[in-house]
């Protein structure tokens, strides 16, 4: 573990922690062990919401996790009670950011080669702010009369975000890397196993996969887009492709972020664990909460890049993170990751 320090001693240094990364369970461990340094943690008596300050890319950040498992009125209620017990992070003309950090199942398309361990980063797009809610609104046979708007990232995280997508058109982005070196202090070597699935294709039906060409790099990608949100789990490929079809070009499906843009900005960032469709599995969500947080990690050094410290290694991670490829199934067909290893396979049509 980082070491502790007394960052939040009185309220004028508390005041020094300036973006809010808030995620569920799975994903806190993740962000928690990408920090350069943990400090103190921080609990007010009337909110229940679990804290973690820390020091990361050379901003000092508050990670807040979600009370529940998932769901949009959890991430809202972890917004209220972030902007209640910090409130300059929300205050209006305050350099203050939110963060939303997890996984969420990927919409591969001829257009977008989203793949297992990839990364998508809400950006505005069109009319939408870069989240848009599947379940506000009313889906018709013909299209989707949207109700609401959802807020878009702030106008200097999405400066940020433009800046990283420029640094990884001349090099590679640094998700490897960092998730890498967090597989490196690994206290629990023996956790870095090959979960085994337990639905395969063949159980499900697999006649409509279609196979996916190798890539030529062997690490997991940045997309940057629009992510819909919402609380009822898309089960199949023909509700996600309906939905698709009703709110444009969605590169992700999630469930907490149109909690917290209803009312705040934020930027969102979700690792791919699972294509949408009903071939649900919980092999990736481990190494795809990873990808997210290395994503989230090279972003704010973006912010401020005189700040970032190059080459700080993350701090050891807790007994039963995986960071590791799962590797192959019982058929032998290998999880889409990245660059090949083997026939990569994307299903629709259930």
């Amino acid at each position: 573990m980082a070491r502790i320090s007394d960052e939040y001693d009185d309220q004028r240094r508390l005041k020094r922690y300036t973006k809010a990364l808030c995620a569920v369970k799975l994903e806190m461990s993740a962000v928690r062990y990408t920090l350069d340094q943990e400090h103190r943690g921080y609990k007010q008596q009337d909110d229940p919401t679990i804290y973690i300050l820390g020091e990361l890319s050379g901003q000092n950040v508050i990670l807040a996790c979600l009370l529940s498992n998932q769901g949009k009125g959890a991430a809202a209620s972890v917004a209220t009670n972030v902007a209640r017990t910090f409130p300059w992070i929300c205050r209006k003309g305050h350099k203050g950011w939110r963060f939303m950090i997890g996984i969420g199942g990927g919409v591969p398309s001829e257009r977008h080669d989203i793949r297992l361990g990839d990364v998508v980063i809400s950006m505005p797009q069109g009319e939408h702010g870069g989240v848009v809610q599947y379940d506000l609104g009313r889906l018709t046979e013909d299209d989707l009369e949207r109700k609401g708007f959802l807020c878009p990232p702030p106008a200097d995280l999405r400066r940020a975000v433009v800046t990283m997508k420029s640094n990884h058109v001349g090099q590679d982005n640094k998700n490897d890397e960092t998730v890498s070196a967090m597989t490196q202090k690994s206290t629990s070597p023996q956790d870095l196993h090959t979960p085994v699935a337990r639905l395969t294709c063949a159980k499900r039906g697999s006649d409509k996969a279609v196979e996916r060409q190798d890539r030529e790099s062997n690490l997991p990608e940045v997309h940057y887009g629009l992510i819909a949100s919402g609380d009822s789990v898309v089960k199949s490929a023909m509700k996600r492709d309906r939905n698709v079809q009703a709110l444009g070009d969605v590169l992700c499906f999630e469930m907490e972020a149109a909690g917290i843009a209803t009312e705040h900005s934020c930027i969102v960032i979700r690792g791919i664990s699972e294509n949408v469709d009903s071939h649900k599995n919980d092999a990736w969500q481990k190494y795809a909460a990873a990808t997210a947080a290395a994503c989230s990690k090279e972003l704010l050094s973006c912010l401020d890049p005189s700040r970032s410290r190059a080459g700080a290694a993350p701090p050891k991670l807790p007994r039963g993170l995986l960071l590791s490829d799962p590797g192959p199934s019982r058929l032998g067909t290998r999880p889409t990751f990245g660059a090949s290893r083997g026939n990569n396979f994307s299903v629709g049509g259930f």
